[in-house]
């Protein structure tokens, strides 16, 4: 029961002061004049204003409503809405909420007529809500993702590190070959692996086995040149003074000697310091290329035997950063991927050992020197894809005419032209196709942009790699479009 109807009833208002709400904005005058009562003394600003508003009710007669407030005029309580401010009935004047107690105090807006912050020094402690916890004021709010300045600190921390990401990659761009070509190798070698396990074998066992077998082909390889290079740099030491008397006893030679002094300008730039230091650096050229191939070749076997050997671990580790709602397709599509992978490997090895057999065969019959070293040297040079055959047929063909005549020359060119034809159109989609499941022209595409990246390196792992994209676009993309 409200105080007004207790009044209409006739009962006396015991309701305390302090109980009772506070007048609402335009109820504040009294009487019919509307006039606002004289301010109480601002010793006791709470008692005052509750006898300013006993009074006010009293003047109204209890009703509830203003005496004097104009006709029409919009009452918020009857809306349901707050009021826009407190009229102070001391002052008249809108009154000062006071803060929430968890308010911070830099929130709290400052009182009427309060000093300058910038100015007075004890003003500013008290606005920042200085304490012994913060001695310096307490801490605003952070600031906000979608402020400039920390979406633009964000963008810009984030340029500087793929910029330096980028050049860290750059700079380590011989190690990631390196891993990359050794990781490639251990895949490609897991399936013969896997079929030794078949047999019994331990996994150790069968990675050792696999392991032994490449170190003793890569072996008879480099031992297979070494007596044709020796036996040739030996030869050509021996020449040399022969070469000199035939160049001398040269009639042509001799004509252009007496008309332009060759002769004596090629002994002037051959004992030219330029000379020398440029045949120096070129040594030592020569020198550091062999040393680091011969490092990276160690480093990439070794790589490849740690690979080999904790395969299954590391593909259960990149199968567990799937979700597991998606891990088991992940699972068989990655083994699905690593099985082409393997199949390419084991086919162009296939491919390898047949240009190698066949060409053995022809340098047999025709009678080349070290047909044995040729024939590994067109095996090798044949497991890059495209221009590999190419090179191993111009090795051939030039030793063939240095060690022979011109007609062994004629007989090699035609005999590699033909075999090519063979291999690109006959040997090798067939192959491809039945390891590695890629369509012809995907895989000549394939290797032209590999090669055109990363070299040799990039012809390499093209072909798997178009073979592991079609496989994802035929299993995923394909189904999903037609859901859609």
């Amino acid at each position: 029961m409200t105080a007004g109807r207790r009044r209409r009833s006739g009962v006396p208002d015991d309701t305390p002061s302090e109980d009772r709400p506070e007048a609402a904005p335009g109820k504040a005058t009294t009487g019919t004049a509307g006039k606002v009562p004289a301010p109480a003394p601002p010793a006791d600003t709470t008692d005052t204003t509750d006898d300013a508003s006993d009074d006010t009710e009293r003047a109204s007669g209890g009703s509830g409503e203003t005496a004097g407030a104009p006709t029409g005029a919009l009452d918020t309580e009857a809306a349901g809405q707050e009021p826009a401010y407190e009229l102070d009935p001391a002052t008249g004047g809108p009154r000062t909420r006071p803060a929430p107690p968890d308010e911070p105090a830099e929130q709290r807006p400052p009182e009427p007529g309060a000093p300058d912050p910038a100015h007075d020094v004890e003003q500013r402690r008290r606005e920042a809500g200085v304490n012994p916890l913060f001695p310096f004021g307490r801490p605003g709010q952070p600031l906000g993702r979608a402020h400039p300045f920390v979406f633009g600190f964000t963008a810009a921390l984030g340029v500087i590190t793929a910029w330096m990401l980028v050049k860290a990659a750059t700079n380590a761009k011989s190690v990631l070959v390196m891993i990359v070509v050794a990781m490639f190798l251990a895949v490609g070698l897991n399936p013969a692996v896997e079929r030794l396990r078949r047999l019994g074998l331990p996994r150790g066992a069968a990675v050792g086995t696999v392991f032994l077998i490449v170190i003793l082909f890569f072996a008879g390889f480099v031992a297979s040149l070494v007596q044709p290079v020796t036996e040739q740099v030996t030869e050509l030491r021996h020449s040399i003074p022969d070469f000199v008397d035939q160049l001398q006893n040269n009639k042509t030679l001799a004509d252009w000697d007496k008309r332009y002094g060759l002769l004596k300008r090629a002994e002037k730039a051959v004992n030219s310091p330029g000379f020398q230091n440029g045949l120096t650096d070129t040594a030592t050229g020569i020198g550091k290329v062999a040393i680091n191939g011969v490092f990276q070749t160690i480093t990439i076997l070794i790589l490849t035997l740690y690979f080999m050997s904790s395969l299954p671990q590391i593909k259960t580790f990149f199968y567990q950063l799937a979700p597991r709602s998606r891990r088991a397709r992940v699972a068989l599509l990655g083994d699905e991927i690593l099985d082409r992978i393997g199949g390419y490997v084991a086919g162009q090895f296939t491919i390898a050992f047949i240009a190698g057999l066949c060409s053995y065969i022809f340098l047999s019959i025709l009678g080349v020197k070290y047909a044995l070293a040729l024939a590994l040297i067109v095996a090798v040079t044949d497991l890059v894809p495209l221009i590999g055959a190419t090179i191993g047929a111009v090795i051939v063909c030039l030793v063939a005419f240095l060690t022979g005549t011109t007609t062994d020359l004629i007989v090699c060119v035609a005999f590699y032209v033909i075999y090519q034809q063979v291999e690109n159109y006959l040997v090798y989609p067939r192959v491809m196709k039945r390891t590695v499941d890629v369509q012809p022209a995907v895989t000549i595409v394939a290797a032209l942009v590999g090669a055109a990246l990363l070299g040799v390196v990039g012809a390499l792992l093209a072909i798997p790699t178009a073979a592991a994209i079609s496989l994802l676009i035929r299993e995923v993309v394909l189904p999903r479009q037609e859901t859609l």
